[in-house]
C-alpha cells in the first residue's frame, strides 16, 4: 500500500534539513530530498540516513525550474519543506544576484511546480522564512504583525519569498505557510556561522590548536534556539487546520559576547572583557592572554543588531514548546560536540603523519 505521507525537503543536506528528515522518518513519512550535483560530497549530515527505508535523494536545483517540476510531478508530495537557500547574510553582500535567484525566485519555482502539477489541493508547503526580514527593527520583541525592514540582500530576497507564499495562498487557495525562524543553531551548524565559529574556536584554543578568535560586533543581540526543536515547529505548522504564518523563536535574547563567554566557560576558560567597540578584547582570566579580538573584516555594510522573537502564537495555536532546550544547554551541546571533533581531528592527523613517516622510512610497504 502506498504511503499517504510523502515529504519533499529542499536543503536536506543542511542543518535543518537533516533534523527534519530524521523527524519525518520517525513519524512514518516517505522522505524525499533534493541535492545538487557536485564533485564534493555535501552529505555528511545525512549519511546515516542513506539506505534507510523511506529515504530517497534526487538531483535537482532551485535554480532549475524543469528539475523541480519533474521531481514534484514524479513523487507527488503531500508536504514540501523549502529549506534550501543561500543563507549566509555576509555572503549575500558578495553574491547578491545568486542570493536573489535562490532565495526569492527559488520559492516561486516551488509554488509554480505545485500548481503546474495539479497538486494545489493535496500538497501543503512550508517556506523557511527568516527573522532577518525585521532587519532595522521597528519594535521589540518581533511578532507576526511587526513591520518588515530588511537590511541585507539576503533579507530582501527572503521578503519576496515570504510575500509570494502569501500571494499564492490567497490567489490559488494553497496551503502555503511561512515559518519566520529566528536564529537556530546546533552541533550540525556550518562552521562559517558565528555560533559554530565560536564553539569550534573555543575547543581548538583549549586543545592548543588555535591561538585566537576574531569576531565582528560583540554587542549584536540574537534570539538563539536549538535547530532540532525548531524543525518540530515546522512540521506542526503544516499539521494546522488552516494555513498561516508563525514566528519560531525562544523569546529570550543574548549577545554574541554572552555566547562566547559561555562557550569558553564550558571548555574551562573564563573570559574577562576589556575595552569597547573595535578595541574590545576577551582575556583569559587565568593567564592574561588575549583570546578574542574584534576584526573590522567581520562588520557588515548594514548590520542587524537587535533580533528578539515572540513565539506566543506558535505556543498557543500549535502547542509548540520553545523552551525545550535552554540557551545554556544549546551552547553546551555545541561545545561538547566540537571538543570531541577537535580531539578526533587531531588523532587522525597524528595517524596520517605517522603513516607518512613509516612509508618514507620503508617500515611499511
Amino acid at each position: 500500500m502506498a504511503n499517504s505521507k510523502i515529504a519533499l525537503i529542499t536543503g536536506i543536506t543542511g542543518q535543518d534539513g537533516s533534523y527534519l528528515a530524521e523527524l519525518l522518518l520517525s513519524k512514518g513519512y516517505d522522505v524525499h530530498g533534493i541535492i545538487r550535483r557536485s564533485s564534493v560530497d555535501f552529505r555528511p549530515r545525512i549519511a546515516h540516513l542513506e539506505g534507510k527505508k523511506g529515504f530517497h535523494l534526487h538531483y535537482a536545483d532551485l535554480g532549475d525550474s524543469m528539475s523541480i517540476v519533474g521531481i514534484v510531478d514524479k513523487i507527488k508530495p503531500t508536504e514540501i519543506y523549502n529549506l534550501a537557500a543561500q543563507s549566509h547574510v555576509q555572503v549575500s553582500f558578495d553574491s547578491p544576484e545568486f542570493t536573489a535567484d535562490v532565495d526569492a525566485v527559488g520559492v516561486l519555482r516551488i509554488l509554480e511546480a505545485v500548481r503546474i502539477c495539479g497538486l494545489v489541493d493535496t500538497c501543503r508547503i512550508y517556506q523557511a522564512s527568516t527573522s532577518e526580514l525585521y532587519g532595522k527593527v521597528e519594535e521589540v520583541p518581533q511578532n507576526e504583525n511587526t513591520p518588515f525592514h530588511p537590511y541585507s540582500p539576503y533579507a530582501v530576497a527572503k521578503q519576496y519569498g515570504f510575500w509570494i507564499v502569501k500571494e499564492y495562498r490567497d490567489a490559488y487557495n494553497m496551503f502555503a505557510c511561512n515559518g519566520i525562524l529566528f536564529n537556530h543553531e546546533s552541533e550540525r551548524r556550518g562552521e562559517t556561522f558565528v555560533t559554530r565559529k565560536i564553539t569550534l574556536a573555543a575547543a581548538r584554543i583549549k586543545q592548543g590548536k588555535q591561538d585566537k578568535l576574531y569576531l565582528g560586533n560583540l554587542s549584536s543581540r540574537r534570539d538563539w534556539g536549538y535547530a532540532k526543536d525548531y524543525v518540530e515547529c515546522m512540521w506542526l505548522i503544516l499539521q494546522n487546520k488552516k494555513p498561516d504564518d508563525f514566528v519560531i523563536a525562544t523569546g529570550v535574547q543574548h549577545t554574541v559576547r554572552e555566547f562566547a563567554t559561555l562557550a569558553f566557560h564550558y571548555v574551562g576558560i573564563e573570559l574577562e572583557w576589556q575595552g569597547e567597540g573595535a578595541d574590545e578584547k576577551g582575556i583569559d582570566k587565568a593567564t592574561g592572554k588575549v583570546l578574542v579580538e574584534v576584526s573590522p573584516d567581520f562588520y557588515r555594510p548594514t548590520d542587524v543588531v537587535n533580533l528578539w522573537g515572540d513565539p506566543t502564537k506558535a505556543k498557543a495555536e500549535l502547542g509548540w514548546n520553545p523552551s525545550k532546550t535552554s540557551f545554556e544547554e544549546l551552547v553546551k551541546i555545541m561545545v561538547d560536540s566540537d571538543m570531541k571533533k577537535v580531539a578526533a581531528d587531531d588523532a587522525a592527523t597524528r595517524v596520517r603523519v605517522n603513516l607518512e613517516e613509516y612509508l618514507e622510512k620503508g617500515i611499511v610497504k
